[in-house]
């Protein structure tokens, strides 16, 4: 168990966290989450040691052993990959080296022979002598193949590196598991078996996450950063979100009797702890809402941007675009070919690639912005096309404008400032804000300028590369109904799986050896037999 009493943390006048009081029970899986920089990821730290509360303490249960996903990719290069995970169990792998160490001696004493039988009973005990074997299990549940285990972990690329520090935190069953953004760059199959694993982890999980299907899968309380005050929810995000929501309408109907508010509070926790037995961690999570009180559902006091693209200048006609064996080859490698698509009106498409530069580099050619390529495509008459690209630095580098003056910059027609500020108040810039110079903004800020941007061009036609990176719960979950609320066509790649699930009603793959074009959606095209042989065919 975990303890947290009193805590409180303060960086000069700012004041992070105050008088935080909480408990960490086993068997539970707790999502931390709250809007950029309300010190999810410092929280975390103060658990792990790593840095000191102001005042307050973090007891726990003694004995327990807990592990820490490290966000420092160049601490263990010099070591091998199997090593490198084996490190996380610290207690077992000093049991390892000692025991090396005494063997490796030339002049073996009898004391060291003492000593060596010790360790001995002790790795037996701890299951030291399935540790390479589990380890390498690991390794390869999480895709990394068993030619890479004893290479160095600095021969390995990013991604890889990502994939073996996740395998060092969850190794050795730790009775408590701290998970900083582990679905970072993790492809659908490798979130899949971690969701599975943490599902059903029997110990104590605390991950912070912005993706929300994780989320939902693995949680069994939301705890919820909010103005310096820390509260544990029973359930998982969506619960905690609708019923924040609910709390919120409630709250402003001064019409309804309490009788009627009631009725519908209870009605809303039967209904979520009947959908919770049918998910992956049913026996908890039910249990958990099974036992909820109304009292504990709260209105919430997140702000959400408005990201709303409904405001086109025109309705686009029935030719949206048409695209003829498109091909793209960059340093000699094939990014993607045989690509035909026809766009229909309507259309929400979620574009996906095994190599993410294969769908930048698709959005940078059906933008304008790279001209090198084979085949041709055909945007409709009637089409006004808005996109977000994956990197938006250029424009941002160098500009001394204010938020103001750099967004009047895209208005074609109104630019008087009251007008401009209105775009800018929709996406949470408000007061002074506006003022702020556009080259010194946070990579969150940038984005919601991006979205701003967007909506002040008034487009039929949309085109957004990852626009959930760098954006908290809130920004996703407006850029989630902005999306689906948008009457005109999209095109989109997101690693968000609620995003892609929810918006999309049409999926396409690109691969070097052609396409997958399927009328379906996410969930249905990643469990689909028929694709799956499609998959292995055409990257085969």
């Amino acid at each position: 168990m975990i303890t947290v009493s009193n805590l409180s943390l303060r960086f000069g006048k700012r004041t992070l966290f105050e008088d935080v009081n909480l408990k960490f029970t086993h068997g539970n899986c707790y999502g931390v989450i709250g809007a950029n920089g309300a010190g999810k990821s410092t929280f975390m730290k103060i658990l792990s040691g790593e840095i000191d509360p102001s005042s307050g303490s973090v007891g726990f249960t003694p004995g327990e052993r807990m592990a820490v996903l490290t966000q420092d990719h160049y601490a263990f290069d010099e070591v091998p990959v199997i090593e490198t995970v084996m490190v996380g169990h610290k207690e077992l792998y000093s049991i390892m080296k000692e025991k090396d160490a005494l063997y490796a001696k030339e002049d073996f004493t009898d004391k060291d022979g003492e000593r060596a039988g010790e360790l001995e009973n002790i790795f037996a005990e701890m299951d030291g002598w399935n540790a390479e074997n589990n380890a390498a299990t690991m390794l390869s549940n999480l895709g990394i193949k068993e030619d890479l285990h004893y290479k160095l972990l600095k021969e390995l690329d990013g991604n890889q590196k990502v994939r073996v520090l996740l395998a060092q935190a969850l190794f050795g069953n730790p009775d408590i598991l701290l998970l900083d953004e582990p679905t970072n760059d993790l492809d659908i199959d490798t979130i899949a078996w971690l969701e599975e694993f943490l599902a059903n982890y029997e110990n104590i999980v605390l991950v912070v996450s912005h993706d929300r299907h994780f989320l939902d899968t693995v949680c069994t309380h939301i705890v919820d950063i909010d103005f310096s005050k820390m509260s544990i929810y029973s359930g998982n995000y969506s619960f905690w979100y609708e019923s924040s929501q609910l709390a919120l309408r409630q709250r402003s109907d001064q019409n309804k009797k309490t009788e009627e508010k009631v009725k519908e509070l209870q009605e809303f926790i039967r209904r979520f702890s009947a959908n919770a037995s049918k998910s992956k961690q049913a026996t908890s999570r039910k249990k958990a809402l099974d036992k909820i009180s109304i009292d504990e559902i709260k209105a919430s006091n997140r702000k959400y941007p408005g990201i709303m693209f409904n405001n086109m200048t025109r309705e686009a006609g029935d030719q949206i675009l048409q695209i003829e064996n498109l091909k793209k080859v960059s340093n000699g490698e094939i990014l993607f070919s045989g690509v035909d698509i026809l766009v229909n009106k309507g259309d929400k498409i979620a574009i996906l690639a095994s190599n993410s530069l294969a769908t930048s580099a698709f959005y940078n050619v059906l933008s304008g912005r790279d001209p090198d390529y084979t085949g041709s495509f055909k945007w409709g008459t009637t089409i006004n096309v808005a996109d977000i690209p994956n990197d938006s630095s250029t424009y941002f580098e160098g500009k001394n404008d204010n938020l103001v003056d750099w967004l009047r910059e895209y208005s074609d027609g109104d630019k008087d400032e009251q007008f401009i500020r209105g775009f800018l108040g929709r996406m949470l810039f408000s007061g002074e804000e506006v003022l702020k110079k556009a080259s010194v903004l946070s990579g969150g800020e940038k984005m919601r300028c991006m979205f701003s941007k967007m909506m002040l061009q008034q487009a039929n036609m949309l085109l957004f590369d990852e626009p959930t990176n760098h954006l908290d719960l809130e920004s996703i979950t407006a850029l989630n109904n902005g999306m689906n609320d948008f009457r005109g066509s999209i095109l989109f790649t997101s690693r968000d799986h609620e995003l892609t699930n929810t918006v999309a009603n049409r999926i396409i793959e690109l691969t070097p050896n052609g396409i997958i074009d399927k009328l379906m959606t996410y969930d249905e095209y990643i469990s689909s037999e028929v694709v799956k042989k499609q998959r292995e065919d055409l990257y085969s």
